[in-house]
């Protein structure tokens, strides 16, 4: 295709069984903005009630769950994660709708202050569309995350969804409207990045993005140049800290856990493995022990632990990377290559004597490759942890809670998790600092990220020494 054809059709495959998937239209630039004006003309109705908004929301929940089975075949089918894997993100999808549907009145309750006014209060006020442009890695979780708080404090939403997960888009559309929600409360667009700019120019009042930091960048220039508010999460390269006093069966369990869900394709995948070299040896075991025993096959399989990549693009990458990293010095002591000839499969690999300074320990490695650094100390951990452009996650493993304290509080990113893996929770903010991106998605933090936080002073009589605007 030439640069001057405009792309009709949108393609998926199965990266499973490289076989097509579906084959969609891909909306117009008219259609784009009539889903934006139905969505502006919803919103006038929709911010008037959040007691019909909560009981909305807790019929889409339940509704999500009645549908959980066709709703997890579809993730894995469309980008190839176990389906045990995808009946937890329906699951957990589910719970934040409710848990929002719970708290969200109390979280956009208006608060009274006392000031010189006869009464001083602060509301908070939904902005009104908010374009939401989300990756394929948790095709429902990333959407419905942002979703969840922002519809529940009124605002009306158009999701941009990521091409490989198309499907898993409109069934979210579907499950709104099998709820009874309201036409132009969630719609989902149909088409590739194209049409990206066109929903960002077009009458909304605010966008999110998850995804890779160059598009990222793209975005919130695009949006900033037209005043609109913006929240960016842009993925990490998450440390995972063995201190010397680490419980070492629960910490290997944990490596396991936390580099190689969805294949390794999470944006808080533990991603850097910097170990302190007193419990190295027996950690880099254990590791391996309990990554070689991950059954990789058919996603649709329920015994099945590792699916494919999702495309082929990510298998090339993954190959390259280990390559490089060898011929630098790197020695793969399990995995390192393809598991099957049909399908985007990679053996989960584990990769010791790395150095901070090479590909595989800077990037963001999207991908089943662990990574292990070998460090004098704890001190020296963390400086290597903080030596990266990124600054979503961490996890720290010890267990003196005075070391953990101290540590986590040193390491720089927007999340730090203790003794576990790091995990998105609706109860608490989510989101990163550095090239991770800005602004927090979950808890109140995130509902609040989309408001108008509008301050109201009420006088009896005007006040005349003010000097100052």
């Amino acid at each position: 295709m030439n640069g001057t054809e405009v792309e009709t059709k949108l393609i998926t495959l199965n990266p499973a069984t490289e076989e097509i998937l579906k084959e969609y239209e891909i909306m117009t630039k008219e259609k784009i903005h009539e889903c934006v004006k139905n969505a502006r003309e919803a919103f006038s109705e929709w911010k008037k009630d959040i007691h019909k908004r909560s009981d909305f929301l807790y019929a889409f929940a339940n509704e999500f769950r009645k549908n959980k089975e066709i709703l997890a075949k579809t993730a894995t089918q469309e980008m190839g994660k176990a389906i045990k894997e995808s009946r937890s993100e329906v699951d957990k999808c589910a719970w934040t709708i409710e848990y929002f549907a719970d708290n969200g009145e109390v979280f956009a309750s208006e608060e009274v202050i006392n000031t010189d006014a006869r009464k001083s209060i602060v509301t908070y006020e939904p902005l009104g569309v908010i374009g939401s442009i989300m990756p394929w890695n948790f095709p429902y979780w990333q959407a419905l995350r942002f979703a969840a708080p922002s519809l529940m404090v009124g605002n009306t939403i158009i999701l941009k969804p990521a091409s490989a997960t198309m499907q898993c888009g409109i069934e979210i559309e579907n499950i709104f409207r099998k709820a009874g929600v309201l036409d132009g409360i969630f719609q989902t667009l149909i088409g590739n990045s194209s049409i990206a700019e066109t929903l960002i120019d077009s009458n909304i009042n605010a966008v999110t993005f998850t995804g890779s930091v160059p598009v990222g960048a793209k975005v919130a220039m695009r949006a900033t140049s037209q005043l609109k508010k913006t929240v960016l999460e842009l993925g990490g390269s998450d440390p995972f800290i063995v201190c010397e006093d680490a419980d070492i069966e629960k910490t290997s369990t944990g490596a396991v856990k936390g580099r190689f869900i969805n294949c390794g394709q999470s944006c808080i995948a533990s991603k850097r493995f910097i170990v302190v070299r007193s419990v190295a040896k027996e950690f880099i075991e254990r590791f391996v022990q309990k990554t070689e025993k991950l059954k990789i096959g058919d996603p649709l399989s329920d015994d099945t632990d590792i699916g494919p990549l999702v495309n082929a693009k990510s298998l090339n990458n993954m190959e390259s990377l280990v390559t490089d990293s060898v011929r630098e010095g790197a020695e793969i002591i399990t995995g390192g290559e393809r598991a099957y000839s049909k399908g985007f499969y990679y053996r989960p690999t584990i990769m010791k004597n790395v150095s901070p300074k090479m590909n595989i320990a800077k990037e963001e490695v999207f991908g089943p490759i662990a990574p292990i650094i070998t460090v004098g100390d704890e001190n020296e951990a963390v400086n290597i942890a903080n030596d990266s452009k990124y600054g979503l996650g961490a996890s720290i493993w010890t267990q003196d809670l005075d070391r953990a304290e101290k540590l986590s509080r040193a390491v720089e990113s927007g999340i730090v998790t203790v003794n576990n893996v790091v995990v998105s929770d609706p109860r608490v903010p989510f989101g990163g600092i550095k090239n991770s991106g800005f602004g927090r998605e979950l808890s109140r933090f995130g509902m609040l990220e989309f408001v108008n936080i509008k301050s109201i002073r009420f006088y009896d009589q005007l006040i005349r020494n003010h000097h100052v605007e």
